[in-house]
Parts: structure tokens; sequence; C-alpha cells
């Protein structure tokens, strides 16, 4: 019985080392959101009006959320992808905002598993939110 526990306790710790430690290769990751907008389990595109002001401001309230950071990109290039963390595991989310034409389109979505139960919808709502927020 104990052994079976440590076997279960050293899978467990394996996997949450994993998790954090699996490298994010800019080169899959930053990648130009898709047109439309549109959701899955794991993940949404979402399309907003902006200019590169509304753009900057969002890629700083992105940048202010806790357990993120930016993977490539920058608001001059007009794409900038971002990984933010699950507090307890740390299972990362990466979300790309690109702008263009006159639009921002947002591409949140999960590396790991099939479903993200709305975090990713969540966060680019509370993001734009505070964004509606800043220019008001």
């Amino acid at each position: 019985m104990k052994g079976a526990v440590f076997l279960l306790v050293a899978l467990a710790a394996g996997f949450a080392l994993w998790v954090r430690l699996a490298p994010s290769d800019p080169a899959r990751w930053h990648v130009g959101p898709p047109q439309e907008a549109k959701r899955w389990p794991g993940g949404l595109v979402a399309v907003i009006d902006g200019d590169r002001a509304r753009f900057r401001h969002l890629a700083g309230i992105i940048e202010k959320t806790p357990r993120t950071k930016r993977l490539a990109g920058d608001v001059e290039e007009g794409r900038v992808t971002f990984i933010t963390r699950s507090a307890l595991w740390g299972f990362p989310d990466y979300t790309t905002i690109a702008h263009a034409d006159g639009r921002i389109r947002i591409l949140a979505r999960l590396r790991f598993g099939r479903s993200d139960l709305g975090v990713n919808s969540r966060r680019v709502s509370q993001w734009l939110e505070a964004l509606d927020a800043v220019e008001k």
C-alpha cells in the first residue's frame, strides 16, 4: 500500500514538473488569430474594433494579469503572445492578440487537455471589461 501511495505521489510530482517546465516554442504558439470569432471547449477567438492605442492598452492589461508573461512579439509588431499559468498546477494557457485593419483579434487557448472549463473565456471577458473601463 505504501508503495502505491509513493508511486502516486511521484507521478503527481513528475506531472507537475512536466507541466511547469515543458518548453513553450514561440513558433508553435505565436501565430496569428483567425479572422472570425468562435468558441470551443479549450478556448476562443474574439474580435473587437480597435486602433493601435486600444491594442496597446489591452496588451498592458494582459501583462498585469497574475502569473502572465510575454512569450513572443511586441505591440509595435502588431502581435503579442502571452502565457498565463493556473495557480495550482501551473497549466499554461496561451493568448495571442493581433492588430490589423482597425480590428483586434484575440486567440486564447489551452495547451494541455480538451477543456479549460471556461477559464480562457472568463479571462478574456475580464480583460475586455478592464479595457472598456480604462476607456471611459
